[in-house]
C-alpha cells in the first residue's frame, strides 16, 4: 500500500497525478495532498476519494522548511511509512531580465524558493524515510531547466539548479534502493501559464509561450507515473526537447534558435 505526498497538489500536474494514481491503486493508495490552496486540495481530495483512493489533505508552504518538516512527520506518523515524495510545487515566470526593475529583482530569490528549496526542503525530511522503505522521489522540473528559454531567466535558473540537485541526488542514495526520477515536461495546458510572474514579480495573467502544441496535463501525469514505476531516471517528454538536449553541445545556436520558436514574439527579446 503506497503512502504518497504530492506536493502543489491543488491544481494543474499535481492534482492530475493525484487522479491517476487513485484510479491506479484505488484503496490501496493514500494520497497525502500538499499545496497552499486548502479549498482547491479538499476538492481535489473529493475526486480522488470517489476513485476510491484514501487522502489527506495538508496544507503546505514548501518556502516554509518547517512546514515541510510538518508535513513529512505528520505522513509518517499518521500512515507509518512514506514510500513516493513527488516535488510538484512550483511558479513560472516570464519576463526579459532588462525589463525587470533593479528593486524587483528579488522575486528572482523568491521564484528560486519555491522551485528549487521547496524540493530540497521535502526531500531532506522525506529521505531518512524514503531510505526504509527503499522508496522513490520524483522531481517535476522542466524542459527550461535542460535548455535556456529567453524571457524565462529566472525560471531556467530554477530549474537548471533543481536538475542538478536531483541528479546529484541520485548518486548519493541509488546504494540505499531510492530511485529519483526527474520529469522534464514542454508546454503543458495547466494554470501555471497564467499564474506566472511578470518583470515586476506580478501574476501576468497570460502566458509567454505558444501554446498551439501544449501537453495535456492528463498526458504529462501518465509520462510521469509511467517513469515513476519503473523508476527511470529521466521521463523527457517531447521529441523536440530530447533532440534539443543532444544537439545542444554539438549546436548550441540551433537549440537557441528553437527556444526562441517557443515564446510568443511579444515576450522575445527587443533588437536594438
Amino acid at each position: 500500500m503506497p503512502n504518497i505526498i504530492i506536493t502543489g497538489a491543488s491544481d494543474g500536474i499535481g492534482a492530475e497525478l493525484a487522479r491517476q494514481l487513485a484510479r491506479r491503486h484505488g484503496l490501496q493508495a493514500m494520497l497525502v495532498l500538499a499545496a497552499r490552496n486548502a479549498s482547491n486540495l479538499q476538492a481535489v481530495a473529493a475526486e480522488c476519494n470517489a476513485l476510491g483512493a484514501r487522502t489527506l489533505i495538508m496544507p503546505t508552504d514548501v518556502t516554509d522548511q518547517q512546514q515541510c518538516q510538518y508535513l513529512v512527520e505528520t505522513t509518517v506518523r499518521q500512515l507509518g511509512s512514506l514510500d513516493i515524495l513527488i516535488n510538484n510545487a512550483g511558479v513560472s515566470a516570464h519576463a526579459l531580465l532588462e525589463d525587470v526593475p533593479a528593486d524587483k529583482l528579488y522575486w528572482y530569490e523568491d521564484l528560486m524558493r519555491v522551485n528549487l528549496w521547496g524540493s530540497v526542503y521535502c526531500t531532506h525530511a522525506a529521505l531518512p524515510f524514503l531510505k526504509a522503505s527503499h522508496g522513490r522521489i520524483v522531481a517535476v522540473s522542466s524542459l527550461a531547466g535542460l535548455v535556456g528559454v529567453p524571457g524565462r531567466t529566472a525560471y531556467s535558473a530554477s530549474k537548471f539548479a533543481m536538475a542538478g540537485f536531483f541528479e546529484a541526488l541520485r548518486a548519493e542514495v541509488k546504494d540505499a534502493g531510492v530511485s529519483v526520477t526527474i520529469a522534464y515536461p514542454g508546454v503543458v495546458r495547466t494554470n501555471i501559464r497564467f499564474h506566472g510572474l511578470n518583470a515586476s514579480g506580478e501574476y501576468a495573467g497570460v502566458s509567454g509561450l505558444r501554446e498551439d502544441k501544449a501537453m495535456s496535463t492528463q498526458e504529462c501525469a501518465r509520462q510521469i507515473i509511467y517513469g515513476m514505476v519503473r523508476r527511470r531516471r529521466e521521463v523527457v517528454m517531447t521529441a523536440q526537447g530530447k533532440i534539443a538536449r543532444f544537439i545542444k553541445l554539438l549546436l548550441p545556436g540551433v537549440v537557441e534558435k528553437l527556444a526562441l520558436a517557443a515564446v510568443k514574439k511579444e515576450f522575445q527579446p527587443k533588437a536594438h
